[in-house]
């Protein structure tokens, strides 16, 4: 064994994965822009972005050197980046939200499928199956008009799409590793059906939860604008699909800077997510090599 070997080895996992992330520097960038954006929307949930509703210069104004008209004006002569700056709290939120419901609903239905197989397997692949057959935005508008419009009703609705394919993902992981030799050992010193499939192992298929994780991300944010713009999202105006609906009429009168700015800001967001979530899913994989 060699002497990097057994640095490597006498490191702990959380370590090992930390300097496998860190190894591109592009990827740290990535994941300050996402840091950024979380402290936006904290900032927002603690009251300390301005208020965008609140006029700062004249209706439709070109972006200027000034911080409030950075990125131009609206018709009413609010801040463009004001704006943006609160559609990216109910972005956040609603990203976080959908990601923290979705995903454990996946892993766990996931998990019990491919480990018990027989019927319990057949009736969660016949119920996530029956779900994909329906089109996502019908679905999900579907969902938003029975529990009301509002971010909670939103995030709910996602959710419900989101969660098969994850679900699918480890069900198949758990298939392959549920009579592979380390399980059939700890299953002969007496470990329980749950000590199994949640100590050993979900841990040797979670990092591709990681990246399902910010897929379901991705997912969310993109269908929040869609739902917005298709009048059952967010309706009080603190959100990109709000600006990106009133972007149709703009365009026609030339008016470019209100779409250009959201669709910056969602750019940054979508493509930070993929290039951190991809670092994550590799960094977390227990068979990567060095």
């Amino acid at each position: 064994m060699t002497a990097h070997e057994l640095v490597n080895e006498s490191e702990s996992p959380g370590k090992r994965a930390w300097n496998r992330f860190k190894r591109h520097k592009f990827t740290l960038i990535c994941l300050g822009v996402l840091i950024g954006y979380v402290l936006i929307a904290v900032a927002g949930f603690l009251g300390l972005l301005p208020d965008f509703q609140e006029r700062v210069g004249a209706g439709n104004e070109t972006p200027s050197m000034s911080v409030a008209r950075i990125l131009g004006t609206d018709l009413f002569g609010r801040s463009v980046l004001y704006k943006i700056l609160i559609g990216t709290k109910t972005a956040i939120t609603i990203g976080f939200l959908t990601t923290l419901i979705s995903v454990p609903v996946g892993i766990f239905f996931g998990a019990v499928a491919g480990y018990y197989g027989g019927r319990i397997d057949a009736m969660i692949t016949w119920f996530y199956t029956v779900l994909s057959s329906i089109p996502n935005i019908l679905l999900l508008v579907g969902i938003a008009y029975v529990m009301g419009k509002g971010l909670l009703s939103i995030c709910v609705a996602m959710a419900a799409v989101t969660w098969v394919g994850l679900c699918r993902l480890i069900r198949g992981e758990v298939m392959k590793h549920r009579n592979m030799e380390y399980v059939l050992a700890a299953r002969l010193l007496g470990a329980s059906d749950f000590r199994l499939i949640f100590r050993h192992i979900l841990p040797n298929v979670f990092h591709l939860a990681i990246i399902s994780a910010s897929l379901i991300t991705l997912t969310a944010i993109k269908f929040e604008v869609i739902l917005t713009f298709l009048g059952v999202g967010i309706q009080d105006g603190a959100s990109w699909g709000t600006m990106v609906s009133d972007a149709g009429g703009e365009l026609v009168n030339g008016i470019w800077w209100p779409l250009f700015g959201v669709t910056v800001a969602m750019f940054l967001i979508l493509y930070a997510l993929n290039i951190v979530g991809d670092a994550l899913r590799d960094a977390l994989d227990p068979k990567f090599v060095d």
